[in-house]
């Protein structure tokens, strides 16, 4: 093994046994399923605001967005970072948390799905929107694999000729399968929240190096001389990575600004964080730190994303826009030792990032099966084996994102777009309206919650239609998804849209039910 290796090998074994200690010293706070899924409802405003940003940011923004992006795009890319810590961050905690807080309180809901079911009485919902949250979080979590995999198998080389005769990035991506159902099993939601805290400071710390580091590298020369390299390549090939606003690239960097902050607001597992904190007053303090948070990761891996071009001359990798930052990385950290543990700090960065979601993804997921879907189907069924099937399925869903990962799907953010997409296509509306429309009806919330999904599958099968199948169905697939973000923006608009509109000219909810919901915090008991 090289030196940068066993550096990475170490610093990987000290996380190794922090995250497992956490998971041990957090057991028992997980013994019931609001402990396991909530941590019984007492997160404080930092535990909850790092839970948040941490599992907003994933492998994906660094290695997938960042390469893609920043290379496309350039510096204006930054904006979709800073649309994330307005609109995605502050925003959503200044409309949605202290709501979502109050009213999951009173239906007692522990999941977005047992929200639907009691906010508009409906059986249906519940079962719907679990099928929909396990089913297309799988590709969500198997595009985190894929981001991280990507970067370890670039830092570990020696991997290529291990004695299993293994895809290095499929070891990378087991191994991280495995650390994350580890923690989670034994602690749950409290596990998942110190571990966010801790990951969450590796973030910042991993990112204000990478920047730092990037902008005196011999390749850039500071930024002053980074930027007239980066113009002087925007000369030769017509793309203009230094604008402020991404010149032609400013309406598809507007639709990505749209997808990732809005979007953000239909995630089951973004929600859930509102439901877990202790109390109101907290809000303030979380919504400023979560804010900050996500401004420091969006914006930093976005700028060393634009750096990309210098570092490869102008040349996208083999691997493509999956290998640019990877690539980058390894070219400005490879040489002596200093650099060497400084890529270690990077590769924990984005290990942290990967994992936060994951784990997250995986809590969620898990829960919609067994609290959702069989708690519908078997209302009798025991606290105990309750849990226990909720430890199992969150296993079963490490093992299914896994195995989807080691497809080779060539571009990360294709993934997650079109699974963001669906989900927040399909759960914005009825979510927002049921927080503050008293007048939404239960066929309002279905015609959200299913006019998101025929909008991102309708839409997706008349673009494999205009591309063709001659290269099969596979490649038609891979070209309708370089539309996705797109697809999600429409769909999210159609359900915030068509729920009002539909609630407008069907039969008003349950008088009594509806006024128990939005009464005065003072008038609860």
């Amino acid at each position: 093994m090289s030196t940068i290796e066993i550096i990475a090998a170490a610093a990987l074994a000290v996380f190794t046994v922090l995250m497992v200690g956490i998971g041990v010293y957090s057991r028992r706070r997980a013994a019931t399923l609001d402990g396991f899924l909530l941590g019984g409802r007492k997160i404080g405003p930092w535990m909850s605001a790092f839970a948040y940003g941490t599992s907003y940011f994933s492998a994906v923004i660094f290695i997938g967005y960042a390469g893609k992006h920043g290379w496309d795009i350039g510096f204006a890319s930054m904006w979709i970072g800073v649309g994330n810590a307005l609109l995605g961050a502050m925003l959503a905690w200044m409309l949605l948390a202290r709501r979502t807080r109050r009213m999951t309180h009173r239906l007692g809901s522990k999941t977005m799905p047992e929200f639907f079911e009691a906010r508009y009485q409906c059986r249906g919902m519940k079962l719907y929107s679990a099928v929909i949250i396990f089913v297309f979080l799988v590709p969500y979590a198997a595009g985190v694999y894929k981001g991280l995999g990507t970067l370890f198998s670039a830092v570990f080389p020696s991997l290529e000729n291990n004695a299993l005769g293994l895809d290095p990035t499929v070891i990378c991506m087991l191994i991280v399968a495995l650390l994350t159902a580890v923690y989670l099993i034994l602690g749950g939601y409290v596990a998942t929240t110190i571990t966010d805290f801790v990951q969450g400071l590796i973030m910042l710390a991993g990112v204000v190096i990478m920047v730092v580091a990037i902008v005196n590298s011999p390749e850039v020369g500071g930024l002053s001389a980074g930027l007239d390299k980066l113009t002087a390549m925007a000369a030769q090939d017509g793309v203009d990575v230094t604008s402020p606003w991404g010149g032609e690239n400013l309406q598809f960097l507007a639709i990505n600004i749209l997808l990732t902050s809005f979007g953000a607001w239909g995630l089951p597992q973004m929600v859930h964080k509102f439901y877990a904190i202790r109390d109101e007053s907290s809000i303030r303090k979380a919504t400023i730190i979560s804010t900050v948070f996500a401004l420091v990761i969006g914006c930093g891996a976005y700028f060393v994303g634009t750096f990309g071009r210098v570092f490869l001359d102008n040349q996208l990798p083999a691997g493509g826009y999956d290998a640019v930052v990877p690539t980058l990385l390894m070219k400005a950290f490879s040489t002596g030792l200093w650099q060497n543990i400084l890529l270690a700090v990077i590769l924990l960065l984005v290990l942290s990032a990967s994992m936060s979601t994951l784990s997250s993804v995986v809590l969620t997921s898990s829960s919609a099966i067994t609290v959702d879907l069989l708690g519908a189907v078997r209302p009798q069924v025991k606290p105990k084996t309750q849990m226990r099937l909720t430890r199992l399925f969150c296993l079963l869903f490490v093992a299914c994102s896994f195995v989807f990962a080691t497809f080779n799907f060539a571009i990360i953010v294709s993934i997650m777009s079109f699974s963001w997409g669906v989900v927040a296509g399909c759960f914005l509306g009825p979510y927002l309206w049921g927080l503050y429309s008293r007048r939404t009806t239960r066929a309002g919330a279905w015609a959200g919650l299913v006019g998101g999904l025929v909008v991102v599958m309708a839409m997706t099968v008349i673009n494999m239609c205009l591309h063709g199948f001659a290269d099969g169905a596979y490649a038609a697939f891979q070209a309708a998804s370089a539309n996705s973000p797109l697809f999600g923006v429409i769909a999210m608009s159609v359900s915030v849209v068509i729920v009002p509109v539909v609630s407008r000219f069907t039969a008003p909810p349950d008088a009594a039910h509806v006024q128990a919901l939005f009464a005065p915090e003072k008038e609860e008991a």
